[in-house]
């Protein structure tokens, strides 16, 4: 099978263009994203065909569990399926292409930047974010929706807890210190894990820097800690409006590089952010 290898603020994927494949998708992504005796990636990615929009994406974590939604994985789909000749984007203007892609949680519009050097740049609309905690989810009994100071004891340490679903759960915490001080190989596992998100939880620890910037890590569900997560930056940036930390546009470093999101307040939330080809090559 050929494939290429991206990244996107270094959340890395393998891309397979999956139209006439068929393979057991969960144990492929197992061996194929191992870092030692694979290729070595967060995810493994299908392009498939759709008949509701250009193309169709599936995304397997490292575990071999399925995900419903990943931001970074979205924009690398664009950029492969642009530059491959799979789908015929629309154009925009003289810069820019368009595609729709068809994900699990529905069709995602998407915007590539175009230069000499082919597709840089995606923006990627990512849904609108959803609160109520059967829709996330979340085993909770609140009065008030959406939660955004949830406290959950995790290794003898009380955290607040913004709790919201972007196509896929996630937790968020704000804390006054570098997040780089964060125990999170130690308290990302517990908090994915914890018995009041039954289908697990993408955690991220977040510092605001001003009202524009933050700093954050990400802890990802079925993964482990990456260097970016779309999603997991989509969900800060709501977290951050609704507890006026920032506006409608917010700068957010990740130790893999920096994305710019952007939410109304009320429609889908906006991911903008570089997108590189590593390299591509064939599995046997």
């Amino acid at each position: 099978m050929k494939f290429s290898k991206l990244q996107a603020t270094g959340n890395d994927f393998i891309l397979l263009d999956a139209r006439e494949l068929e393979r057991d998708w969960a144990s492929l992504a197992r061996k194929v994203c191992q870092r030692r005796f694979g290729i070595g990636a967060d995810g493994l990615i299908l392009v498939q065909s759709s008949l509701v929009a250009d193309i169709r994406m599936r995304i397997f974590n490292s575990d071999g569990s399925e995900a419903e939604a990943c931001g970074n994985g979205l924009r690398c789909v664009v950029r492969y399926a642009i530059e491959g000749g799979i789908c015929q984007p629309r154009n925009i203007s003289p810069h820019v292409l368009g595609i729709d892609v068809e994900t699990i949680v529905g069709i995602r519009r998407a915007k590539a930047h175009i230069s000499g050097h082919g597709v840089e740049w995606v923006e990627v609309s990512m849904g609108k974010p959803l609160f109520r905690p059967e829709e996330i989810p979340v085993s909770l009994e609140v009065d008030t929706v959406p939660v955004l100071g949830y406290p959950l004891v995790v290794g003898g340490e009380e955290l607040h807890l913004a709790i919201l679903s972007m196509g896929n759960p996630h937790a968020v915490t704000f804390i006054s210190s570098p997040v780089a001080q964060f125990p999170l190989a130690e308290m990302g596992p517990e908090v994915e894990g914890h018995s009041v998100f039954p289908r697990r939880v993408n955690f991220e620890v977040v510092r605001a820097l001003s009202e524009g910037e933050m700093e954050a890590r990400v802890w990802e569900r079925g993964v482990g800690e990456t260097l970016a997560c779309g999603s997991g930056a989509c969900a800060i940036a709501v977290a951050a409006q609704l507890l006026g930390y920032a506006g409608s546009e917010v700068n957010i470093k990740l130790p893999g590089g920096e994305l710019r999101l952007s939410w109304d307040g009320k429609g889908e939330v906006l991911l903008n952010g570089p997108v590189e080809e590593v390299f591509v090559g064939e599995w046997h």
